[in-house]
């Protein structure tokens, strides 16, 4: 399994960034794909989530300000994150949802901040 996240970087408030994530070995087609975050000194949270579907859904404090796809011909996750907060900052990964498996790759670094 390889979960590899990128687009991250250092943002000012109300600013946009996107997220991309390559996965691979995750049988990706049939299983929901997640956008994660851990925020200094908190626990990781599920920030965002599309199932094979196409069905979505979103931490309540996102909602309306980010949006999550999935492009499954090239296994590719996809956060677009807008109107953003300095409480978005954190480590943002990408997993198999709603039940992440035990490989979390490196994440992406998102800073919201003045």
């Amino acid at each position: 399994v390889q979960l590899q996240a990128s687009g991250g970087g250092l943002v000012q408030p109300g600013g946009s960034l996107r997220l991309s994530c390559a996965a691979s070995g995750i049988m990706y087609r049939i299983n929901g794909m997640g956008w994660y975050r851990q925020a200094p000194g908190k626990q990781r949270e599920l920030v965002a989530s599309v199932v094979s579907g196409g069905g979505t859904n979103y931490l309540d404090s996102v909602k309306g300000r980010f949006t999550i796809s999935r492009d499954d011909d090239v296994n590719m996750v996809y956060l677009q994150m807008s109107s953003l907060k300095p409480e978005d900052t954190g480590v943002y990964y990408c997993n198999r949802a709603p039940r992440p498996t035990a490989i979390w790759g490196q994440g992406t670094l998102v800073t919201v901040s003045s």
